[in-house]
This record gives C-alpha cells, sequence and structure tokens, in this order.
C-alpha cells in the first residue's frame, strides 16, 4: 500500500551512496500510513562529489521537512547545516536534518543513541561491561559517546587509522568519564564486541575481528543491516556468543529521529527507558 500523495504532501528524504540495503523509506512511509500523515520519504542517491549540489537544490523545496543521511555524507553534510543539535556537536557528523518551517537546517545524529536503545531492548546493555568498537567512523564515533555515557565500565576503540581512534578515544574519555584507550582488534576478554565498520556488506569482506578469539558468552552486536545475520554474528553464534544484528539499532535510531522530527514512534512490544538518553532529543524538537 502506497501513501496517497497530494500537492500538500511534506516530504522527507534519504540521501546516501549506495542505498540498496537502506531500510529508512519503509519504515517512515508504513509510519506516515498508519499516523494519516501526509507525508512521503523517498531516497536520493547521490555520489559524494554532488552533495554540495543537492543541498542547493533541496534548499529550494518549500516541502521538504526532513532528510535522513546516511554513508558517506554523515560528516560532509556538516558543513550544510545552519544549526547543531548537541549530539551532532559532540560527534563531528549527524544522520538526521530538521528542515524549519523558518528554512532553517538543524542537524543531529542518533546513531549512537539508537545503538545503545537497540542494545537496552535486545537485553544487551552495555552498563558496567567491558566494550571493544571496531571503527571510529561517522556511527561509530557516536556509538562511542553514546556507550561511554550509557556506563560502560571501559571503552577499547580500534580503527585502521590509529590517529582516529585514539583521537576519538581521548575526545570521550573527557567528555564522559568513562576509562577509554585505543587499541588492537583483538575481541578476546571484551564482554561486548560492537562491529560500527561496512564490513560484512559485501561478499569478499574480511571479518572485522576474529571470530576465534572471541570468548563464549560475550555480546557481539553488529550495526550491519544486510546480509541478516551477517558473516560476523554466524561465526559468533558458532562460537557460543549472544549476537545482534543491525535492526535493533535501526529501529533505536528511527525513535529518536522521528521524535526530532516531530512523530511520535515506538516499535511494536518495545518499551522506552527512562535513563536520561532521550533527553537529548526531546530537547531539541522543535
Amino acid at each position: 500500500m502506497m501513501p496517497h500523495v497530494t500537492g500538500t504532501t511534506r516530504l522527507y528524504g534519504l540521501v546516501g551512496d549506495p542505498l540498496t540495503t537502506a531500510k529508512s523509506p519503509e519504515l517512515l512511509n508504513r509510519l506516515f500510513i498508519e499516523q494519516r500523515a501526509d507525508a512521503v520519504c523517498i531516497p536520493f542517491v547521490v555520489k559524494d562529489d554532488d552533495l554540495p549540489a543537492f543541498v542547493t537544490g533541496a534548499r529550494a523545496l518549500g516541502n521538504l521537512s526532513g532528510v535522513l543521511v546516511t554513508m558517506p555524507h554523515k560528516q560532509r553534510m556538516l558543513a550544510f547545516v545552519d544549526e547543531l543539535h548537541p549530539t551532532a556537536r559532540q560527534v563531528g557528523a549527524l544522520n538526521v536534518i530538521r528542515c524549519d518551517k523558518d528554512g532553517r537546517w538543524v542537524g543531529a545524529i542518533f546513531d549512537g543513541l539508537g545503538c545503545v536503545l537497540g542494545m537496552q531492548w535486545e537485553g544487551n546493555h552495555p552498563a558496567n561491561k567491558s566494550v571493544l568498537l571496531v571503527g571510529s567512523g561517522g556511527a561509530g564515533r557516536a556509538i562511542a559517546f553514546a556507550v561511554a555515557s550509557a556506563g560502560a565500565r571501559t571503552l577499547t576503540i580500534f580503527d585502521v587509522e590509529e590517529r582516529r581512534a585514539d583521537d576519538l578515544a581521548k575526545s570521550v574519555a573527557a567528555a564522559t568519564g568513562c576509562t577509554t584507550h585505543s587499541g588492537s582488534a583483538d575481541p578476546l576478554g571484551f564482554e561486548i564486541v560492537i562491529n560500527a565498520t561496512p564490513l560484512g556488506m559485501n561478499t569478499n569482506d574480511p571479518m572485522p575481528v576474529n571470530p576465534e578469539r572471541l570468548d563464549p558468552g560475550s555480546i557481539v552486536v553488529d550495526i550491519i543491516n544486510a546480509p541478516e545475520p551477517t558473516p560476523l554474528c554466524r561465526a559468533a553464534h558458532a562460537r557460543g556468543c549472544r549476537t545482534q544484528g543491525g535492526r535493533p539499532m535501526h529501529e533505536g535510531q528511527a525513535l529518536h529521529a522521528l521524535r526530532f522530527l516531530g512523530f511520535d514512534y515506538r516499535p511494536d512490544g518495545k518499551s522506552i527507558p527512562d535513563d536520561g538518553l532521550l533527553s537529548m532529543a526531546k530537547d531539541a524538537t522543535h
């Protein structure tokens, strides 16, 4: 069932490249139908070099109310918004833009808060746990701050660009007080291992960590949406680990992002933890 589009329909877009595994348009359009909202979400495939041209055109659309932002634009898009929500200022990236009626674009990022909320829903709360985070790009940065803020006992960050991981670890430690440092991708000894890299989306990708080094009984979270289960989750499950794919994080992100855009959304059967993590999103909704 497609939403009925009229001359008054509000437009929401998802911008990125590639978008072949993107779930957001389907999720948003289903929500718009359920809530009888005069709105529609469509994908915009925009290559890296074409982002400035896209923004110029999008700014001219009087019925554009919001833009979801995914790879490879999460950091570059910072330069094209008028105001940054505290999450985007802290992380240095964004994944949702609210286009206010006065023409101002406000950017936020809920990758991190969404990841933690998804982990809580699945019974994998990072509080008081030793956590290894692999990847410190846009999503990884957001997850690092959110996991540390959620009470992780220790956080170790690995990235192929060692300087980037080290800089992020120092920023997270200073902002949250969590014991955070950069280190190797060896998962041995960690209670939670999070893959925040794209590794696993393509058939010939190497594993982000060596699954034979995972502690049986540890929790492995892979933020990739497809395939499901991912190669890492399959290997971790065979090793005796608890595994979590990308869907809970995606639903957690959606809850935060849609509230930021002014919609009441909660996945079926999911509760909203009263732990203060939602406050940032609530404080910035108009």
